[in-house]
């Protein structure tokens, strides 16, 4: 998540009241998960387990819960509860806004789409030409939607990242201050979710097309042309590279990166990342050939021990 306008560190220091170590003018130009920070970003990190890999990352702020030696080019922000203190910031540079209506009068909408009845558009929100989007959609804050795109009904773009914190008294939500990005030529099903990212962006990219009931996680970025069939659920922050096909009720875990031209068949639990240009199948995943090999051995099992008697 970019800010709008460059800020300095002791700024920030003062929204969250927390010391620093830095130059108190130090720029600060965003927020963002330790896997998408650039320069100018400001990272979390509230375990020794991930200090090393949050300092060392592109990220120029880091917001930690220990004082700890500060690499040269960049600032510290020493906070008793870096999660809570993320969400502050996420709240305050982006701050939920109501809505009473259903198209925000600050969304954009192009020449020649249509918007069915009961549909929910919130604030400023970016919808492209030529696109059809059917009754009891709902598109939440910020979403940014191209040209040619068609969304079925009961389908939400922009849901909350299912990402918590187990505290003693409960579960704390990380705040979402991401979007939803939908390129050119998209199709999108009924009754599919679509969850933004956590401060970056979930994208889904030109030509790809989505069956009803699949659910995208948060900052997952699918490639170009790639077919997604029901009932799959992905992860969030996942890479699903250029014409990935995925069958029915596929699953993935966080995190991974599925190869251009891969094909995962009905019912695979991606539990890593995989190769492109090959078809996969099973759980734990393995190329589908071999896995089948395997279960042809498995139903000699009762033959060959008959033999053995």
């Amino acid at each position: 998540m970019k800010f709008q306008k460059r800020h300095a560190l002791q700024e920030i220091a003062s929204i969250i009241n927390c010391k620093y170590i830095g130059d108190a003018d130090f720029p600060v130009y965003g927020m963002n998960e330790i896997h998408v920070v650039v320069p100018g970003d400001i990272v979390f990190v509230d375990h020794p387990k991930y200090y090393d890999k949050a300092l060392q990352s592109a990220a120029t702020i880091i917001l930690i819960n220990k004082e700890v030696a500060c690499p040269e080019g960049k600032a510290l922000l020493l906070s008793d509860d870096p999660f809570r203190d993320f969400n502050i910031l996420t709240r305050h540079f982006k701050p939920f806004q109501f809505s009473n209506v259903a198209i925000s009068s600050t969304a954009v909408i192009g020449e020649g789409t249509v918007i069915q009845p009961n549909t929910f558009i919130g604030n400023h929100v970016v919808i492209g030409n030529n696109c059809l989007i059917h009754s009891n959609v709902a598109i939440y804050d910020h979403t940014v939607i191209g040209n040619n795109v068609i969304i079925h009904a009961g389908t939400v773009l922009g849901a909350d990242a299912f990402y918590y914190k187990k505290r003693p008294e409960g579960y704390d939500q990380l705040v979402s201050g991401g979007r939803v990005v939908i390129e050119d030529n998209v199709g999108i099903g009924a009754l599919c979710t679509i969850d933004k990212g956590v401060t970056g962006d979930t994208t889904i990219g030109e030509g790809t097309k989505i069956d009803n009931q699949v659910h995208v996680g948060h900052d997952t970025v699918i490639g170009k042309k790639c077919l997604i069939a029901s009932q799959t659920g992905i992860a969030g922050c996942v890479i699903i590279e250029d014409e990935v096909t995925m069958w029915g009720q596929v699953g993935t875990t966080s995190g991974i990166t599925i190869g251009t031209k891969a094909v995962i068949m009905g019912q695979t639990g991606v539990t890593k990342s995989v190769e492109g240009g090959k078809s996969y199948f099973g759980t734990p995943i393995e190329e589908s050939r071999e896995k089948l090999k395997q279960l042809a051995n498995i139903k000699k099992i009762p033959e060959i021990l008959n033999k053995i008697k």
